[in-house]
């Protein structure tokens, strides 16, 4: 049970599937700034895309709706592991950015 104090959630995830080479990267950052959700995202080495994201619990949970089933246009997601880490009382992220 996670005490009321900690307005934050967090997660990290990893997104397997088409998603390298057709903007997933962009448009989960279009999508967590929509979302107002801070954090990273970025192409992994064996072909999938990984991130964190930080933000109000409502908007994680739509976060996650969007990382498993919709992504970019032209994505094709076939599975999406989330862990969600301790929530926390602060932002360790300015803005939602693609890291190279």
């Amino acid at each position: 049970m996670q005490p009321a104090s900690l307005p934050y959630q967090h997660i990290t995830f990893e997104v397997f599937g088409r998603v390298q080479g057709v903007f997933f990267r962009k448009h989960t950052q279009r999508r967590a700034a929509e979302l107002g959700l801070v954090g990273w995202v970025r192409n992994a080495e064996h072909g999938s895309v990984q991130g964190e994201a930080q933000g109000a619990r409502d908007a994680i949970e739509a976060m996650k709706i969007w990382l498993r089933t919709k992504g970019s246009p032209k994505s094709r997601i076939d599975r999406c592991d989330i862990i969600d880490m301790p929530p926390t009382q602060q932002l360790s992220f300015d803005a939602f950015e693609v890291v190279k």
